[in-house]
């Protein structure tokens, strides 16, 4: 009996179970740093997103699209690599006690049982000798059993948070433009219902940001995931309604509509916190992405079409941008997803056109 191999064979299939309790199954955050999962997709996202930085728009978005869905698959591999090797070291530190038919036997035999245990194959050619054996035998079988009853209901719950959370952002295609600005949010909403409108459309987006708070935090690979067109994304979505929340505030319509308010804070909250899972530290403030000439022709586009009766007050939009644009271009550069103009695209939206027009 090797003491160390038993030691080191256990301490593998308890930081691997424990791993995928935390990934999987515990609804909350894990602050502590050493996690294989953080590990692993610290690891493989920052050489697959050095690479697609090579690649032109299409090509790099392409490149970036199989990033979460394959990233899931190699993770639920070395979960299951890695419980082998643990309950092989294992027996090979309990003295390899195992009756083969071609009689050989040593580490290699081991392993070889440990992978037929645990994906419980039982193909019969060797066979645990003592009580201790069959014992470990018998839990790796059912550690087995149980991590691919864990990957069948894994993987379902994953796609149906991804599908509710691109729903809502299809839907700010035709309302915000593609890709999204807070101007065209603001000024096609105001054509369509005025201020009931815009007050629903803010209380459906606070459940939105607070779905992707929860269900990201629960599951971060979510946040690879790429949207289906390639001038969307979920974090486009999310700076698009905090534009949009930062804008009715600093022009004074935050008293008439409260929702504003409650967004605006349900939303940062989304940004600060997303940003603290993958260790982006805010970026320094850019106040650039609204130039003052932009500005200027915000301004006018929005009195012009009625939205604001009112002038925007230009510190009172820089204070509240302050609070969120440094996370929010944070994640931008992590995840390689470009932050939402403020001024609409001079081009069609994703659905007035197609391949064939």
């Amino acid at each position: 009996m090797e003491p160390l191999a038993v030691a080191f064979g256990v301490l593998l299939i308890f930081a691997v179970l424990l791993d995928a309790f935390e990934t999987v199954v515990l609804p909350r955050r894990v602050a502590r740093r050493f996690r294989l999962a953080r590990l692993f997709y610290r690891f493989t996202w920052i050489p697959w997103s050095a690479l697609a930085r090579r690649f032109s728009n299409n090509a790099r978005e392409s490149l970036l699209a199989f990033y979460g869905p394959l990233s899931l698959i190699m993770l639920l591999v070395l979960w299951a690599a890695l419980m082998i090797v643990g309950f092989g070291v294992l027996q090979w530190g309990l003295g390899s006690q195992f009756a083969t038919a071609h009689g050989g036997r040593g580490f290699a035999t081991d392993i070889y049982v440990s992978g037929t245990s645990f994906f419980t194959l039982g193909l019969g050619d060797v066979t645990p000798r003592s009580a201790l054996a069959r014992s470990v035998t018998v839990i790796e079988a059912g550690a087995g059993f149980g991590f691919l009853a864990l990957v069948i209901t894994y993987v379902p719950v994953l796609y149906q948070a991804f599908s509710r959370r691109e729903t809502q952002v299809s839907l700010l295609d035709a309302r915000a433009g593609s890709p999204p600005s807070a101007v065209a949010l603001l000024v096609r909403l105001d054509r369509a219902g005025g201020r009931d409108a815009m007050a629903q459309l803010l209380r459906d987006w606070e459940r939105w940001s607070a779905e992707v708070l929860e269900s990201h935090l629960s599951y971060p690979v979510l946040a690879f995931y790429r949207s289906q067109h390639e001038r969307q994304s979920w974090l486009a979505a999310l700076t698009t309604i905090l534009d949009v929340c930062a804008l009715l505030r600093a022009s004074g319509q935050a008293e008439a509509l409260p929702d504003a308010r409650l967004t605006f804070a349900m939303a940062r909250h989304a940004a600060v916190d997303l940003g603290q899972i993958f260790s982006t530290e805010p970026q320094v403030f850019d106040a650039n992405r609204l130039p003052p000439s932009d500005f200027a022709r915000l301004t006018s586009l929005l009195q012009k079409s009625g939205c604001t009766s009112k002038d925007i007050r230009e510190d009172k939009l820089t204070e509240l941008r302050g609070m969120y644009e440094p996370y929010v271009r944070a994640l931008s550069i992590y995840l390689l997803m470009p932050l939402p103009p403020w001024l609409p695209a001079e081009r069609p939206d994703d659905w007035q056109s197609s391949p064939w027009e």
